[in-house]
């Protein structure tokens, strides 16, 4: 008798609150669907750094956004600019030759300009964030079709971005034996 009312109780909790655990059924129900067509290499834990290492730079930008969403606001123009930084970031490293180093702060700069333009737009002018945003995604767009039109795509051949962009941070350059980052407390 006590089983029946423990039964009815879970499945009430889960009629009540369907809304608020959809999102881990569903991505109970994918993993497991994957794991099951791919004959569990899908589980294997290569496969799942793969997967966090791909979707890392979507994380950044959803963290951002989310900032954005609890504002009620909307940000359309974050993809073409991060497309564009990353033409821009290919452009000065493959070729104008710039500096690693260098090309990053370049890139973080024009992002933070781009931020503030749009930012100022939206908060001291008041222009409202979509009209902002939807124009910024138009210049972006274009301005990314623009830096690529003779190539298409550029594939960057620097080492150390290459590392950079794969998840490793490079060591000091002291030659202890050891990945001194890595021994960092």
């Amino acid at each position: 008798m006590k089983n029946q009312s423990v039964g009815k109780e879970i499945l009430t909790l889960l009629k009540e609150n369907v809304r608020d655990y959809i999102m881990y059924i569903a991505l109970v129900i994918i993993m497991v669907f994957f794991t099951w067509r791919t004959g569990g290499v899908f589980i294997q834990a290569r496969n799942l750094s793969n997967l966090v290492n791909q979707a890392g730079y979507i994380a950044v930008l959803a963290i951002g956004m989310t900032l954005i969403l609890i504002l009620r606001h909307i940000d359309l123009s974050v993809g073409y600019a991060a497309g564009f930084s990353g033409a821009v970031a290919a452009i000065l490293l493959e070729q104008k030759h710039m500096n690693v180093w260098l090309t990053i702060v370049i890139v973080l700069l024009i992002g933070l300009v781009i931020g503030l333009y749009q930012g100022i737009l939206v908060t001291r002018v008041g222009v409202p964030a979509f009209v902002v945003t939807l124009a910024g995604m138009f210049i972006f767009r274009g301005l990314l079709s623009i830096s690529l039109q003779s190539t298409g795509t550029i594939i960057i051949n620097n080492a150390t971005f290459n590392l950079l962009s794969n998840g490793f941070i490079p060591d000091f350059p002291v030659e202890a034996g050891i990945h001194l980052l890595t021994a960092l407390p």
